[in-house]
C-alpha cells in the first residue's frame, strides 16, 4: 500500500516530452520566389510603359499648343496691322505708286509698328510664302517708309513695288535679321505652313461690282476686305476677314 507520500505529482512544465521536436520556421520555395519575381517584373513593366505613354501624351499636347500659339500670333498680328493699315504712295521710277498689293501667296501694305520692333513710325509690310515642299514658311519683311531705307544700302535691299512679274528675292536675307537699327528687318511669322490663300474684295478697274479676286495688283484704290486662310501641318483655322480702315464706311 502507497502512501500519499509515495505519490509523486508531475510539476507544472515538467510534463511527459511530446514525441515532436521543436516546429522549424517555414521558408519561400523556389517555386514562389520565381512567381513573386514575374509579378515584380510585370508590374515594373507596366509602371514603365505608363510613364512613356504619358510622356509621349504630354509631348503631343505640348507640340499642339506650340503650334496653335504661333498660328495664333501670326493671326494677331495680321489682324493688328491690316485694321490699322495706311493709304500711302511713293515715289517709283518716277510715278507715285500706292503701297497695297497682293496675289494668293503674297500681300504687301503699309502699317505703322511700335518701338519694339527698332524704330517707330510706318513701315512697308511685305507677306510672302518662302521655301517648298514640307519647309514652307511664312515670311514678313518691313522697310521704315524713310527715303535712305527705301532707297537700300550695302545690307539694306531697295524696295520695289508688289507687281505679278516683280523678280525681287529676298530669300538670300535670314529671317531673323535686322538693320539699320531696326529700320528693316525680317520676321518668321510662321513655320512648317501647309497652306496660304489670300483673296481681296472689291472693284477693280474695269468693273462696276465688288467681287472676290485672287489678285489686286496694281490697282490704284485697296480693296474692301482681305480674306486671309491658314493652314499648317495637321491644324486649320477659320478664314480671318479683315476689313482695311480706308474703305470703312
Amino acid at each position: 500500500m502507497h502512501s500519499f507520500a509515495d505519490t509523486v505529482l508531475p510539476v507544472a512544465g515538467q510534463g511527459a516530452r511530446s514525441d515532436a521536436g521543436p516546429r522549424r520556421a517555414r521558408g519561400f520555395t523556389l517555386v514562389e520566389l520565381l512567381i513573386a519575381l514575374a509579378m515584380v517584373s510585370l508590374i515594373t513593366v507596366l509602371l514603365f510603359s505608363g510613364l512613356r505613354l504619358g510622356s509621349r501624351s504630354w509631348d503631343a499636347v505640348d507640340a499642339s499648343a506650340e503650334r496653335t500659339g504661333a498660328l495664333r500670333l501670326a493671326h494677331g498680328f495680321l489682324l493688328r496691322t491690316l485694321t490699322q493699315a495706311r493709304a500711302a504712295s511713293l515715289v517709283y521710277d518716277g510715278a507715285m505708286v500706292p503701297v497695297f498689293g497682293g496675289d494668293a501667296e503674297r500681300l504687301e501694305y503699309a502699317a505703322p509698328l511700335s518701338e519694339h520692333v527698332g524704330v517707330p513710325g510706318i513701315y512697308v509690310l511685305r507677306l510672302q510664302v518662302e521655301g517648298s515642299g514640307d519647309r514652307r514658311n511664312l515670311v514678313l519683311t518691313r522697310w521704315l517708309i524713310h527715303p535712305e531705307v527705301l532707297e537700300g544700302t550695302d545690307e539694306i535691299p531697295a524696295w520695289e513695288p508688289l507687281k505679278e512679274d516683280s523678280q525681287m528675292s529676298l530669300s538670300s536675307i535670314p529671317p531673323d535679321q535686322d538693320a539699320a537699327a531696326g529700320a528693316f528687318g525680317r520676321t518668321l511669322l510662321l513655320e512648317n505652313l501647309a497652306g496660304l490663300a489670300l483673296s481681296y474684295y472689291g472693284v477693280t478697274e474695269g468693273e462696276s461690282d465688288p467681287e472676290w479676286h485672287d489678285e489686286w495688283l496694281e490697282q490704284a484704290t485697296p480693296p474692301s476686305l482681305v480674306r486671309i486662310h491658314l493652314t499648317t501641318s495637321g491644324q486649320t483655322w477659320p478664314d480671318l476677314i479683315v476689313a482695311l480702315p480706308a474703305q470703312r464706311g
